[in-house]
C-alpha cells in the first residue's frame, strides 16, 4: 500500500506531506502512520522543526474520511499515538510545527492546522468547520478554537459550519500569513529556517510553559518555571545554551547552539 504521508529532510528542518488523493483525508490507518511520523520527528535530535502541508493545490486537508467512516472506521477508534492526525494529541510535542495550508481547509483539517504553532495559507485557502453537517462535533475545535479568538466568532463558526476565506482567517488571528500559491512552501522553509538557527532548548521551554499555562493561574505557572518543576526549564538552566547566550551577548557576538 503507497504511504499516505511523505517526508524529507532539509538540514534540522522535515516537510510531512499529506498525500492521500483525491482530497487528503484521514481515515485511522492514516493517522496512526502521522502520529508515527511526528514521534519519530520529536525524538530526533537532529531535526528541529517540522512543516505539516498537504500535496496538490486544492486540498491541504478535509478532515475525517467520511467514506472509511461509512465503511467502519468508527469515530471514536484508535488514531494512533498522537490522537487524530498524529499531532495534537501527542505527548511532550516540544519542538516548533509550521502548518502551510495549500488549499482546502475544514473539519479535522483545520483542527490538524490548529494543532500547529505557525499556520501560513495560501491566499486561495478556504476554511470550515462543517462537522454540524454530519451530524457530529469538531471536538478539538470547540476546544481550542474559542480560547484563540474572539468567543462569538468561534461559535459562529463552530454552529453554522461556514465557509472563510484565508483573509478572513487572518483577521481573526488564525493564520499567521497569508502568501501566493507559488511561495508558499518558500516561505515556510524561509520561517522554518529561522527557527532552526535559533536555541532548541528554548523553544522546549517555550512549547511547554504554554502548556503548562494553559489551564493554571499565573503564579502556579511563574512558580514551577522559578522552582525548575518542568524537565524542559530544567534542562535549559543547566544547559550549555544557557551559559552560551550570556556569553555570546557579552561577546558581541552571535550564538552557537548545540541543544545541550
Amino acid at each position: 500500500m503507497t504511504d499516505p504521508i511523505k517526508t524529507s529532510r532539509d538540514g534540522a528542518i522535515l516537510t510531512v506531506t499529506l498525500d492521500r488523493p483525491k482530497a487528503n483525508a484521514i481515515d485511522l490507518q492514516t493517522s496512526r502512520r502521522m502520529g508515527e511520523v511526528f514521534a519519530d520527528f520529536r525524538d530526533d535530535p537532529d531535526l528541529r522543526v517540522a512543516i505539516i502541508t498537504g500535496a496538490g493545490e486544492k486540498f491541504f486537508c478535509p478532515g475525517w474520511d467520511l467514506k472509511a467512516a461509512n465503511d467502519g472506521d468508527a469515530v471514536d477508534g484508535d488514531y494512533g499515538v498522537g490522537g487524530f492526525g498524529g499531532l495534537q494529541e501527542l505527548p511532550q510535542m516540544n519542538k516548533p510545527v509550521i502548518a502551510a495550508v495549500n488549499g482546502i481547509c475544514c473539519g479535522g483539517g483545520l483542527e490538524l492546522a490548529l494543532s500547529a504553532d505557525i499556520i501560513l495559507a495560501v491566499d486561495h485557502a478556504s476554511f470550515a468547520l462543517p462537522e454540524i453537517r454530519s451530524g457530529t462535533v469538531a471536538d478539538a475545535a470547540s476546544v481550542k478554537l474559542p480560547k484563540r479568538i474572539p468567543y462569538h466568532i468561534a461559535m459562529e463558526l463552530l454552529l453554522t459550519g461556514r465557509w472563510f476565506d484565508a483573509e478572513e482567517a487572518h483577521n481573526w488571528g488564525i493564520v499567521n500569513h497569508i502568501h501566493p500559491g507559488d511561495a508558499l512552501m518558500a516561505e515556510a522553509h524561509k520561517m522554518a529556517a529561522l527557527i532552526a538557527s535559533g536555541p532548541p532548548l528554548v523553544y522546549a521551554a517555550i512549547k511547554e510553559v504554554v502548556r503548562d499555562a494553559e489551564d493554571s493561574k499565573f503564579q502556579d505557572s511563574m512558580n514551577r518555571i522559578t522552582k525548575r518543576q518542568l524537565p524542559t526549564i530544567d534542562k535549559l538552566y543547566a544547559s550549555e545554551d544557557q551559559a552560551e547566550g550570556a556569553r555570546a551577548f557579552a561577546e558581541k557576538r552571535d550564538p552557537v547552539w548545540k541543544g545541550r
